[in-house]
């Protein structure tokens, strides 16, 4: 009987332990997310910080969020190092993969127009003689 009771005792304490883990990752996220918020109302208010930084804050505050989240609900945390690795690794690649196709993508788009057929290439332009190289 008491056996028992030492049982049900350990998996509330399992219970309350998972409990307060997830509470502690809704205060941490709701944090991270205030401090964005409140440096996009900063912007929009002051104009500091700089726009492109501004962006990099939010992206890397979001892949901070993003780990976190991973490591406390899908585990990894507690995780040997290979299999965080395993996980990691090819995430990046294809963040990786993202990026450069963006970038490929916008470079075609802005080449497009001069390659189309029949497009006319514009004349580089002649100097004008009161630009004088030395001459008046």
């Amino acid at each position: 009987m008491e056996h028992t009771h030492t049982a049900a005792g350990h998996e509330n304490a399992h219970s309350d332990s998972a409990t307060k883990s997830i509470w502690r990752t809704f205060w941490i996220l709701l944090c991270i997310t205030m401090v964005e918020v409140g440096l996009a109302f900063l912007h929009l208010e002051t104009g500091f910080p700089s726009r492109v930084f501004l962006n990099a804050i939010f992206v890397g505050l979001t892949v901070l969020k993003a780990f976190y989240i991973v490591a406390e609900f899908m585990h990894l945390g507690q995780e040997i190092k290979n299999l965080i690795l395993t996980i990691l690794i090819p995430l990046l690649l294809f963040v990786w993969f993202i990026v450069a196709f963006l970038y490929e993508g916008d470079s075609w788009k802005n080449m497009r127009k001069d390659l189309k057929p029949g497009t006319p290439q514009e004349a580089p332009k002649a100097p004008s003689k009161e630009e004088g190289h030395g001459h008046y």
